[in-house]
């Protein structure tokens, strides 16, 4: 008989430390970049960190229910679908009615609290189809475009709405974890290749078009596409005006050299970088943390996202594999176009740095992924070692 194991003890701590420390970092620097100006503002410095906490722990109890959960659950397909309609609805009523932060209407404001519903996309998209596609492995392999075409075609009308927003951070990380799961699901190799070369192809048209037109493609609100493109080449070309975040992140990592100014001691945001807290909180970081433990951390959020593809490597269950690689691959997308927003390789795009980065949509979906991690390490242990 095989011997009877409580799940707590198959609770994989090669992923729930760096998640935990992490956190707890990320909340001293959602501190340390907001209540200088908060103050000057006459409010209360602890308010970002306070509703920033209330989302973590929101997340941990989200956590400890989604490891309670049989993977079963997650197989469920009148779940998954009713999330998806209720996450539909969230996105018409943001589009329409949605509060608008510099430009963008992606907010809804609830009970005091500010929700992103295009952040919950991201998970939802891989959790569908991851399902979606685990069911269909067979038919992937014979007839790749009528198998996907139904549901590639619900995921990205989801994610034309986030773009329509103007959402096209979130937007370019959905479509990019969608195309990992294509690629990871068996398909041919061929289409592996005819992706990879038509992304870079495109993506070098694009580039050459907006140059050349000058943004004029891009009507209205949408002409600030063809700022960002611009500013991204050459900052201090415009140091003043469209390249102030972009230079002054810059400075704030200058300023921080190997050991950094010592927390709390950043200059760059005491008004001069705005919006320190989101996009650019690993500038602010390393200003005051210094390069050293800069890199230090990445090398913690690495090690956390291979552990993650680690056990969707080695699991048995394609349902299981497959959330575990979107999952991986959504973590690893986030950070180098964060990294490569903040860095000038790529324009900005609004994309948050995991875990450290203010925003309680951001970490509460990024939480309900490592519950789902954690929940599929231990299940995928029981059967390996004949357990139940």
């Amino acid at each position: 008989m095989p011997k009877k194991v409580k799940k707590r003890h198959l609770l994989d701590y090669s992923i729930l430390i760096p998640y935990l420390i992490l956190c707890v970092l990320g909340l001293i620097m959602v501190y340390s970049s907001t209540s200088y100006l908060l103050l000057e503002n006459g409010d209360n410095p602890s308010a970002s960190v306070i509703n920033q906490s209330i989302f973590w722990i929101l997340s941990l109890i989200a956590i400890g229910l989604l490891y309670k959960m049989k993977t079963d659950v997650l197989k469920n397909q009148r779940l998954i679908m009713a999330a998806i309609a209720v996450l539909t609805i969230l996105l018409l009523i943001v589009l329409f009615f949605g509060k608008e932060i510099n430009g963008a209407k992606g907010w809804l404001q609830i009970a005091g609290f500010t929700i992103q519903p295009a952040e919950y996309l991201k998970i939802i998209a891989i959790w569908y189809l991851a399902l979606t596609l685990s069911r269909r492995q067979n038919s992937v392999q014979k007839d790749f475009v009528s198998t996907v075409k139904g549901p590639l075609a619900m995921v990205l009308g989801l994610t034309a709405i986030v773009a329509v927003l103007p959402d096209f951070g979130n937007a370019t990380v959905i479509f990019l974890i969608v195309l990992v799961l294509l690629l990871a699901s068996g398909v041919n190799y061929v289409y592996t290749l005819i992706v990879g070369v038509g992304g870079v192809g495109l993506s070098v048209f694009a580039i050459w078009l907006i140059n050349i037109t000058h943004g004029k493609i891009f009507p209205g609100r949408l002409q600030y596409i063809y700022n960002r493109f611009a500013v991204f080449q050459n900052p201090f070309s415009d140091e003043l005006d469209k390249g102030h975040q972009l230079v002054n992140g810059y400075y704030a990592m200058f300023n921080g050299g190997l050991f950094g100014r010592g927390l709390g001691n950043s200059i760059q945001k005491k008004g001069f970088l705005q919006e320190a807290q989101t996009d650019f909180i690993y500038a602010i970081v390393v200003e005051e943390l210094g390069v050293i433990m800069g890199i230090l951390i990445l090398a913690l959020l690495f090690f956390m996202i291979i552990r993650i593809f680690l056990v969707g490597i080695r699991s048995r269950d394609p349902f299981n594999s497959l959330l575990c690689i979107g999952i991986g691959s959504m973590f690893m997308i986030q950070v180098f176009i964060n990294l490569g927003g903040i860095t000038g390789v790529i324009p900005l795009t609004g994309i948050t740095f995991p875990f450290l980065s203010q925003g309680g949509s951001s970490l509460l979906m990024l939480s309900v992924c490592v519950g789902f991690v954690l929940n599929i390490s231990a299940d995928e242990k029981r059967k390996s070692l004949g357990l139940y």
